[in-house]
């Protein structure tokens, strides 16, 4: 059976936050807008911190991964039967720790995964960073990894990620900055050494700098957005990254076919560890 993936990445303005607090009303009529328009969307994703508006940073809106945004977000999924990431949350985990969180809801209304952003773009984000890495299995597709915007820059995530089994990295977005060129150029390079599609969702102008874009595991963008408000569809298909793991980038590059099991184990004395040939394939759909 194919492994297709129909995916929405809605690249637009974040939402304003009430006095009441975050609006997930305005939010749900934007979900049933776009799957009105797109009505074969499987996963719609939205950019990082979409549904705190200019309020991304006050911790009185954070609430605990469980409470009643993310039931509230599940019974959306649910209710439309798709898969969903609503860019990232303020998860409080605590009296003072303050996650920037991304949070994949399934299609069955239940919370498939969270990951809390491990690198938070310092001094200007107040998230406490997170220790761990997330990758989800879709049932009968493959695995998604998550990363959250600054993640990108640092390879060691992505490569985590891959080895971890993710066949797609979802990596959430909310650029304002001049850099986005080098993102992009980061989002492409990260799809390129771990042989994985990369889908990174930015907000729109006037907020965040646009440019949304999706690139397969040899690197090739399929698509990408400009700077204004739109909606990028594409069909992510699993089966693709099996070819290039198998067959190599452009048939010929099979990074991880690398090692032979008589190679010595290569030290990464930065990170304390090391590359161990006996370990370096990633991890197959359906195992630990």
């Amino acid at each position: 059976m194919p492994r297709w993936l129909p995916i929405a990445l809605v690249q637009s303005d974040p939402l304003p936050v009430r006095t009441s607090g975050v609006d997930l009303g305005a939010f749900a009529a934007d979900v049933r807008a776009t799957l009105d328009r797109f009505p074969q969307t499987r996963l719609v994703v939205y950019p990082e911190l979409h549904l705190f508006g200019d309020q991304a940073g006050n911790p009185e809106l954070a609430e605990p991964i469980g409470g009643r945004r993310t039931r509230d977000l599940a019974e959306l999924a649910g209710e439309l039967g798709i898969w969903l990431l609503p860019g990232t949350l303020c998860e409080r985990a605590d009296s003072t720790a303050v996650y920037n969180t991304a949070a994949l809801f399934s299609p069955d209304g239940q919370l498939a995964g969270t990951y809390r952003k491990c690198f938070p773009w310092r001094p200007y984000e107040p998230y406490r960073p997170g220790t761990g890495f997330t990758v989800i299995d879709l049932p009968g597709l493959g695995r998604v990894g998550l990363s959250i915007c600054y993640d990108a820059w640092f390879p060691e995530v992505a490569r985590q990620l891959a080895w971890m089994g993710a066949e797609v990295i979802i990596n959430p977005t909310q650029t304002t900055t001049s850099d986005r060129a080098q993102e992009l150029v980061l989002t492409r390079a990260n799809a390129i050494v771990n042989q994985v599609f990369v889908v990174s969702p930015n907000a729109a102008a006037p907020t965040g700098v646009g440019q949304s874009l999706v690139v397969d595991p040899e690197g090739r963008v399929r698509v990408r957005a400009g700077r204004a408000a739109e909606v990028l569809t594409d069909v992510i298909d699993f089966d693709e990254v099996a070819r290039v793991r198998a067959y190599g980038t452009a048939g010929l590059n099979r990074m991880w076919h690398q090692f032979r099991p008589d190679d010595e184990p290569l030290e990464l004395p930065v990170y304390g560890g090391r590359i161990d040939p006996r370990t370096w394939t990633p991890k197959q759909e359906g195992t630990p």
